[in-house]
C-alpha cells in the first residue's frame, strides 16, 4: 500500500466578471420587462409584480460580492439572462476540456511533472456539457497521458468524491498519477431570472494532482484519510438531462434550471455535513485542536460559520476557514479546492486540514490532508 499526496493544485479563473451591482442592474430591468408584459395580471391580483433585487440583498443573503463567468454579455442581457456559448465542432476541444487542461497544467507545473506522466483523469463536476465521450477522456488526450479516464457527477461533492477515488487507486498501486478535474461552468445551468438565487453561481475550473508520497518533488499535502456520504433529497435539483427530448419537455420551464429549497437545505444539511467531519476526525483519532484549516465547499457564508463553529467548537479565527466566495460566488465542487489553493502554502509540515464539499444528492465528502 502507499501513502497518497496531493502534490499540485491549479485554478482556471475566466477572464469576465460580473460585481452584484452590474448584476442587479440587468436583473431589474428584466423584472420591470416582465411586469410590464404581465400588468393586467398583476392588477388583477392573479399574478405577484416579480420583486426588484438589490445589491444589499445578494451580500446578506450569501457574501457574495462578484463572480467570474465564461460569458457576461449574454447574462447581463435582459432579453437574455443566460451565457452564450457557441457550440464547437467536433475536431475542437471543448470549453469545459479547455478550461479543465488550463488548470490541469497549472497542477501539474507545480508537481513538477508532465501530462504524460499521468495515468488516471477523472473530470469531476455538477454538468458535463455532453453525455459521451467523457470530458475526462478528451482531456486525457490533450495532456497526452495514457492509463484512463471517466467522468463523474455527485453535484458539489464532486471534487471529494473525486479525491477519494483516486485516492483509493493511487494508495492499492493501481495507479501511480491522477488528476481530479473539476471544470464548472454554473452560469449555464443558473436561473439567471429568479431573484431568490439569480447571484448564486460562478464559473471556474480547479485541478489536483494526487500521487505516491515518496514520489514527491517538494512541500505537499498526504492525504491521511477520505469518508463520503449519500442521502437522497429533492430540496436541490435539476430536470434538464438527455431524456428531455423524449419527454416532450422541450418548453422553458423553470425546473429544467437550478432549483433548491433554501430553508430545507440549511436546516438538514448543515446538522449532516458537520456531524460527518467531525465522525470523520474521530474515526481518524483527530480532534479539533488538531485542526489548521478548514477548507468548506463555498456556497453561502452561514452556512460556513455554522460549519466552522460546530467543527472547532467555536466562532474561528482569522485565516482558519477562508472563504473565497465573495471573489468567486459558488462554483458547486470546485469552490472547496480554490479556497484550498489560495489558502495553504503557509501551512507548515505536520500543519493539518480538512477539505469539505457538500451539495445536491445529499452527498458530502470530506479530505483529511497533512502537510509534509
Amino acid at each position: 500500500m502507499y501513502q497518497p499526496a496531493i502534490t499540485g493544485h491549479g485554478v482556471f479563473t475566466p477572464s469576465q466578471s460580473i460585481s452584484n451591482d452590474e448584476l442587479v442592474v440587468a436583473f431589474n430591468a428584466y423584472a420591470d420587462r416582465w411586469n410590464a408584459t404581465h400588468s393586467e395580471a398583476i392588477d388583477a391580483g392573479t399574478v405577484d409584480a416579480m420583486a426588484h433585487s438589490s445589491s444589499e440583498f445578494i451580500f446578506n443573503a450569501s457574501g457574495i460580492e462578484r463572480r467570474y463567468v465564461m460569458d457576461k454579455a449574454g447574462v447581463l442581457d435582459p432579453d437574455r439572462m443566460y451565457p452564450q456559448l457557441p457550440g464547437r465542432e467536433d475536431g475542437v476541444p471543448g470549453i469545459m476540456a479547455e478550461m479543465g487542461l488550463d488548470a490541469a497544467n497549472k497542477a501539474l507545473g507545480m508537481a513538477g511533472l508532465a501530462g504524460t506522466d499521468i495515468d488516471l483523469v477523472i473530470c469531476a463536476a455538477s454538468n458535463h456539457e455532453r453525455a459521451y465521450p467523457a470530458i475526462a477522456i478528451e482531456i486525457q488526450n490533450l495532456l497526452g497521458a495514457d492509463g484512463f479516464a471517466f467522468d463523474m457527477n455527485v453535484a458539489c461533492s464532486s471534487a471529494t468524491f473525486g479525491i477519494q477515488a483516486a485516492a483509493d487507486m493511487v494508495r492499492s498501486g493501481s495507479v501511480r498519477r491522477a488528476l481530479v478535474i473539476c471544470p464548472e461552468i454554473c452560469s449555464g445551468h443558473l436561473e439567471w431570472r429568479d431573484r431568490d438565487c439569480h447571484f448564486i453561481f460562478g464559473d471556474v475550473a480547479t485541478a489536483v494532482v494526487i500521487q505516491r508520497d515518496e514520489e514527491a518533488n517538494g512541500p505537499h499535502f498526504t492525504i491521511q484519510s477520505t469518508s463520503c456520504a449519500t442521502k437522497f433529497s429533492n430540496n436541490i435539483r435539476n430536470n434538464h438531462g438527455f431524456l428531455r427530448k423524449a419527454h416532450d419537455q422541450m418548453d422553458d420551464r423553470r425546473d429544467m434550471q437550478f432549483m433548491q429549497n433554501g430553508r430545507k437545505v440549511f436546516k438538514e444539511v448543515l446538522p449532516m455535513v458537520s456531524a460527518h467531519i467531525l465522525s470523520h476526525m474521530s474515526d481518524t483519532g483527530w480532534d479539533a485542536g488538531d485542526l489548521r484549516r478548514l477548507w468548506l465547499h463555498q456556497a453561502n457564508k452561514t452556512m460556513n460559520d455554522f460549519i466552522g463553529k460546530k467543527v472547532l467548537g467555536r466562532v474561528p479565527e482569522a485565516g482558519e476557514q477562508p472563504n473565497i466566495l465573495q471573489d468567486y460566488a459558488n462554483t458547486s465542487s470546485a469552490g472547496s479546492i480554490i479556497a484550498f489553493s489560495q489558502n495553504s502554502d503557509d501551512l507548515q509540515v505536520g500543519d493539518r486540514g480538512v477539505i469539505c464539499s457538500f451539495g445536491a444528492g445529499y452527498s458530502v465528502g470530506s479530505v483529511l490532508v497533512e502537510r509534509a
